[in-house]
């Protein structure tokens, strides 16, 4: 019979994802190009949809249970999914890797305007933005004051 304690898989690759985060930043950023790829816009962008959807997990499940963490963890949610917005927006007004033309802003509603993978950013930005509207009000993502009162 083993006397450690069973290990979580959240506690053991969260740290592994942010090591990779820090790792990346370390190695490209000092002596890479000024400005941010499409491709890395695209990867952030995807990384961050991950957060969001780890804290809507946790949010929902634990709000339930502990209210304060619940409302904390539903703030972290909005900023996230702000920030994956203010990506996305941002990859839209990044050139392009072939022609270094910038596409229209609404192009992306009418689907993939330049077609698969490269769009698969709006895909993935349409489907969290339905559970956003699911979850939050429009209240929650313009408020400028996250601190709750509840305690």
């Amino acid at each position: 019979m083993s006397r450690t304690p069973p290990s979580t898989t959240a506690q053991d690759f969260v740290p592994f994802a942010t090591a990779a985060l820090d790792f990346h930043r370390a190695l490209n950023l000092p002596g890479g190009p000024l400005v941010t790829s499409r491709a890395e816009l695209d990867a952030l962008h995807a990384h961050l949809v991950s957060l969001y959807g780890l804290l809507d997990a946790h949010a929902v499940r634990v709000g339930q249970l502990l209210p304060v963490e619940g409302d904390h963890l539903r703030a972290a949610r909005a900023r996230v999914w702000q920030a994956a917005d203010h990506l996305h927006a941002a990859y839209h007004a990044a050139p392009r890797a072939d022609s270094g033309e910038v596409p229209e802003s609404e192009a992306c509603r009418a689907g993939l305007p330049e077609g698969a993978p490269e769009l698969t950013i709006c895909q993935r930005h349409q489907r969290t933005a339905h559970l956003v509207r699911r979850r939050t009000t429009p209240a929650d993502l313009h408020t400028p004051f996250t601190g709750l009162i509840r305690r």
